[in-house]
């Protein structure tokens, strides 16, 4: 055992990958269908961290990942967030605003019954809702107030009910998680079909050809008629006697026409009811003259613009039919924006499918690469955002940190999407591939570094009481928020989750719902009030502390 200490003490690469490994594996053990999943990294990390004090990850390597994964989930993040501000997302802020001043007048409240210090209670509410910057504000706020004091024993107090708060901060919000997803009776999938728009979820895709008979349609252009029955579906091809051609806006059918559809369930069945009837006769399967092919996505020209703007049936006489961004497939319309990475389904002409596929790009190790130029300079840029020290009352300044600023910047770039030549957006595969490096490091750091003093103060003085009383306040704000948000606001389960993890700026908590939903709901949830509630936890650890 004293060769394993003294290795782990001096290799931090060989402490990094055991962590990792050991983490990713103990979080795929399933106990009565509960895991830790990714999540097991932070414990495993604490494990580790209480055998020595000397046993951690330098501050840079939690730090790496932590503006990895915040900017990366901003980046994707970006355009749903600004989209949700025009609806819940105020909604959803505020109950973010309330759980927290709900959670520091709790904290106040067993400040003043047990008699705890104001660096101690302040150190308290910063680890029961996992918020480094805050605790950072909060030393920053003592050493100000100090002058050229010793500050030492005064900034140890709120360090010290961080650490014995922080683990259990991040164990009840995955034990709740878990005991409501229970309670309630979740199917995530389930969720996913009822409320496809606000979970990114998908209603089922069909395609159909239909048999034109009704008389009524008879010198109405296709156009018109999606416009004025609010059809989301798309017309490929249709038949006319002996002739096949691509449909195109102008397009006027007859009785008798056959023509293909695709789109949602429930549209394409509306579309036929309003045009005739189903055809047995699958016009789609004559590729003689027209065809279609997956294409990836991956020319810079022609994403972040609207599809309308590429003016494909005119440049190619084609049509894009459908959409495959990650996991999930959607019927496309002229508003629509391409990302880097988005498998689309085109239908043109036999003879040019070639050309088409040159013009989207069609190369996977394209879309597998990371641009590092505007990559770099998102985060760079996000890095600078949260060093600006942001003035609350004349002695109190506060800023948004490595967590904030980079998210920030990240939702900001995603919503811009491009800016002349530098597309900011991120391919989905590579995404996702960085989201996964960077909770991983943070966990592993933050789990390393915390281990041996939450080891320490659990055993002596009053760890013990903080410990319990930390556990009180994360348990109880995460049944407020949940319960008021899904029972009564009616906020799906699996955006609740992101919510509460925003609430409590914890990339473990979302890791741990991304696993749990199979869905990117908790992403937009987490966004949405991640920012605000960054900034009220950093102005309300304050005012505990001089309260």
């Amino acid at each position: 055992m004293p060769f394993i200490i003294e290795t782990l003490k001096h290799n931090h690469l060989l402490l990094i990958f055991i962590v990792a490994g050991l983490g990713y594996a103990v979080g795929h053990i399933k106990i009565k269908g509960f895991s830790l999943g990714i999540s097991a990294v932070l414990f495993v990390g604490l494990f580790f961290g209480a055998l020595d004090k000397d046993i951690k990850l330098p501050e840079i390597v939690h730090m790496l990942g932590l503006v990895i994964f915040v900017y990366a989930i901003g980046i994707s993040s970006g355009p749903g967030f600004f989209a949700s501000l025009k609806g819940r997302g105020f909604s959803e802020n505020l109950l973010a605003g309330g759980v927290l001043v709900l959670g520091s007048f709790v904290v106040i409240l067993v400040k003043k019954i047990f008699l705890l210090s104001s660096g101690v209670a302040a150190g308290l509410f910063c680890g029961s809702f996992t918020n480094t910057p805050a605790l950072a504000a909060v030393i920053e706020a003592i050493k100000r107030a100090a002058g050229d004091g010793d500050v030492s024993v005064a900034s140890s107090e709120p360090v010290f009910g961080y650490s014995v708060a922080y683990p259990m901060g991040v164990i009840g919000i995955l034990l709740s998680f878990y005991m409501f997803q229970r309670m309630f009776k979740i199917d995530f999938a389930e969720e996913a079909r009822k409320y496809p728009e606000q979970v990114g979820g998908q209603k089922k895709i069909i395609n159909l050809t239909i048999r034109i008979t009704k008389e009524d349609l008879s010198n109405i252009k296709i156009a018109d008629f999606i416009h004025s029955k609010h059809l989301r579906i798309i017309f490929g091809r249709y038949k006319r006697g002996d002739i096949l051609e691509l449909v195109d806006s102008e397009t006027v059918l007859n009785k008798g026409d056959l023509i293909t559809v695709v789109g949602e369930e429930g549209d394409v069945m509306k579309a036929v009811q309003l045009m005739g009837e189903v055809s047995n006769i699958a016009i789609d399967m004559d590729r003689t003259l027209l065809d279609f092919r997956r294409i990836l996505v991956s020319n810079k020209e022609v994403v972040e613009r609207p599809i309308r703007e590429l003016k494909i049936p005119k440049r190619f006489r084609a049509l894009i039919t459908r959409v495959r961004r990650g996991d999930i497939e959607f019927i496309p319309d002229g508003n629509t924006v391409l990302e880097l990475g988005d498998r689309i389904r085109v239908l043109g002409p036999r003879d040019r499918m070639d050309e088409i596929s040159k013009y989207f790009g069609d190369s996977y190790k394209a879309v597998s690469e990371i641009d590092i130029v505007p990559f770099a300079l998102g985060i760079a840029l996000g890095i600078l955002v949260g060093s600006i020290p942001i003035p609350l009352t004349d002695e109190i300044r506060f800023t948004l940190g490595v967590a904030g600023g980079p998210l920030i910047a990240g939702l900001v770039l995603g919503r811009i999407g491009k800016t002349g030549n530098i597309v900011w957006q991120i391919p989905y595969n590579a995404n996702l591939t960085l989201r996964q490096i960077g909770i991983i490091l943070f966990m592993a750091g933050v789990g390393t570094r915390s281990g041996f003093a939450f080891y320490n103060t659990l055993k002596e003085g009053n760890g013990p009481l903080i410990f319990l009383l930390g556990a009180v306040i994360t348990i109880t704000a995460v049944c407020a928020a949940l319960i008021i948000g899904y029972k009564f606001m009616k906020i799906p389960f699996s955006i609740m989750t992101g919510i509460v993890s925003g609430i409590h700026t914890q990339p473990s908590a979302l890791a741990f719902a991304n696993e749990q939903s199979r869905l990117d709901a908790p992403n937009i949830g987490y966004a949405t009030v991640y920012p605000l509630a960054t900034i009220l936890k950093i102005i309300l650890a304050q005012v505990i502390l001089i309260f």
